[in-house]
This record gives C-alpha cells, sequence and structure tokens, in this order.
C-alpha cells in the first residue's frame, strides 16, 4: 500500500508539489494575516486608550479651570471695588451736601466704569486661567505619559505655584491701568450726557459700543497687556541668581505670552466681550419694562427700540431717580 502510495506521489509529483505549495502558502498567508489583525486591533485599542486619557485628562482640567475661575472672582470684584468705591459717593449724597451735582457727575462716571471694568476683567480672568492651566495641563499629560519618568517631572509644583501667581498682575497693576484707560473712555462719552437726559436702550447700547471702541481700538493696546507683566520682569532682572525652577517658569510665561498675541486668541477674547456684554445688556433690559399694572397711555415699551425705564416709577430711562 505504501508502495501504490509512493508511485502515486511520483506520477503527481508536480501537482502534489503545487497542492502543497498553495496549502502551505495560504496557510502561512492565514496566519500573517491573523497576526496583522492583532497588531491593528492592539493599535486601536492602544489609540482608543490614549484618546480616552486625553478626554478624561481635558474634562478634568476644565473642571480645575472652572473651579479656579469660581475661587478667584471674589478677590476681582473685592479689588474692583477698592478701586471704584461708589458706596462713599452714595454716603456723602445722604448728607445733602452743597456740591451735590458734582458727586452725582462722579457717580454717575464710577458706575459706568466699574460696570465695565467688571465685564472686561472677568472675561480676561477667564481667558487668562484657561490658557495658563491648559498649558500646565500639557505638561502633566506629558509627566503622566507611559514611559515618562515621574521622578523628573516638566513642571513641578513650585513652578506651577510660581507661574500661576503671575495672574496677581491682573489683579492688581493690570487692573489698575485697565480702570484708567476704561474710566477715560467712560468720560468722553458720557461726561457731556445730562444727569436727567432720558437714554433708551438701544441708546444705552450705542454709548457701550463707543466705550468698547475706544479702549480696545483707539487706546493702541491690545488688552492682553494687561494680563501678564511685561518682559521685563522681576525673575529675568535676576537673571545671574536664576535657579533651574525660575528658568522653567520664564518659559511657561513666554509661552504663555506667545498665546495671548496671538490671532487665536484675539479671536476668542473677542468672542468672550461681545457675549459677556450682550448678557450685560440683557440684564439691563429687565430695568427697562414698565412696572406691572401701568397703564399710562402711549407708554408700553417697545422691545424693538428698547424704550424701558431704568427707574421703573417714572418711565424714563434717566442717570437720576426722579
Amino acid at each position: 500500500m505504501f508502495s501504490s502510495f509512493w508511485n502515486f506521489i511520483k506520477r503527481h509529483k508536480k501537482k502534489c508539489l503545487f497542492s502543497g505549495a498553495v496549502v502551505g502558502g495560504v496557510y502561512f498567508l492565514g496566519k500573517y494575516a491573523q497576526k496583522k489583525i492583532k497588531e491593528i486591533q492592539e493599535k486601536e485599542a492602544t489609540e482608543y486608550i490614549a484618546q480616552a486619557r486625553r478626554q478624561f485628562h481635558f474634562e478634568s482640567n476644565q473642571r480645575t479651570c472652572n473651579m479656579t475661575v469660581l475661587s478667584m472672582l471674589p478677590p476681582l470684584r473685592e479689588a474692583i471695588v477698592t478701586q471704584l468705591n461708589s458706596e462713599s459717593l452714595t454716603a456723602m449724597l445722604k448728607t445733602k451736601p452743597a456740591n451735590k451735582l458734582e458727586i452725582w457727575e462722579d457717580l454717575k462716571i464710577i458706575s459706568f466704569t466699574r460696570t465695565i471694568v467688571a465685564v472686561y476683567s472677568t472675561c480676561l480672568l477667564v481667558v487668562l486661567l484657561r490658557v495658563q492651566l491648559n498649558i500646565i495641563g500639557g505638561y502633566l499629560y506629558l509627566d503622566n505619559s507611559v514611559g515618562k519618568s515621574v521622578t523628573t517631572p516638566l513642571t513641578p509644583p513650585d513652578v506651577q505655584q510660581q507661574y500661576l501667581s503671575s495672574i496677581q498682575h491682573l489683579l492688581g497693576d493690570g487692573l489698575t491701568e485697565l480702570i484708567t484707560r476704561v474710566k477715560t473712555a467712560v468720560q468722553s462719552s458720557l461726561g457731556g450726557v445730562s444727569l436727567k437726559q432720558s437714554l433708551s436702550l438701544l441708546e444705552l447700547e450705542q454709548q457701550l459700543s463707543w466705550i468698547r471702541a475706544e479702549v480696545e481700538v483707539d487706546s493702541g493696546r491690545p488688552l492682553s497687556s494687561y494680563m501678564l507683566a511685561d518682559d521685563e520682569n522681576a525673575l529675568a532682572d535676576q537673571a545671574c541668581g536664576l535657579t533651574e525652577n525660575d528658568v522653567v517658569t520664564i518659559r511657561l510665561l513666554n509661552e504663555t505670552r506667545d498665546m495671548l498675541d496671538s490671532p487665536e486668541f484675539s479671536r476668542v477674547l473677542s468672542t468672550c466681550l461681545n457675549r459677556a456684554f450682550s448678557r450685560l445688556l440683557d440684564n439691563l433690559a429687565e430695568f427697562f419694562r414698565l412696572p406691572v399694572g401701568d397703564s399710562a397711555p402711549n407708554s408700553a415699551p417697545d422691545r424693538t427700540r428698547g424704550d424701558r425705564p431704568l427707574f421703573p416709577g417714572c418711565g424714563k430711562l434717566c442717570l437720576l431717580p426722579c
């Protein structure tokens, strides 16, 4: 039987070799395909895990940004109220002084300035903190990446603290400079407006537009300049005695300045300001509504024209109550 099988092999030698080659090729091709499929699946799984880690890191960083912003709002509000103190003027008016109109003029300018500065400073604070925390978040992500030694972090805690402390410029000198600029614009726009002059909501919106144009365009100074101190900061002045952490902090600050000077940042900040001032006007519009039950003829406010009284009892928008 074995000889018969051997004779069959001899007679069909080429066919057997061809069949064996085909079967062997199919086998090895199948193995190769299985290997490639497994590699692709492992690569996709690795990419999916990496994407999930990046997404989690990003969402966690945004939550940190939100909480940090909320924690910084009270100090910002206190700094604004301290520098633009209208309460003292209000107290003086209660004593019925001889220069009552002069005090009302000061109160008008300070009130508008404080409101507008609050919008600007809040937007600047939000975008600056997000830039800073996302820069730190990027370095922390690299520190936590697979294969990265955690014993040599790119941004040690001391560096992070020193870097984030630069926000104090916005709450100090930067805020003072911003207040000066906004106050000048407010005086230029509203200084000639009588305290008893009636304004519609649309006229108020126009006044805000003029003030914004003077602050953001006519001043020739970008808003980003109020966020961080000039390049010649204290660390750079001490170049001879800089520590390694100081060098890293300066690098982070330079990265931040590059980001603040970018066209993309300008567009983001402009969008934030537009929405913030739109929200401000929406809130102000509530004061332009007549009280419920007021049936004075031809006095109903028109939402399209914005004729709503600031002081609900009189049906007019005056800078002084009736």
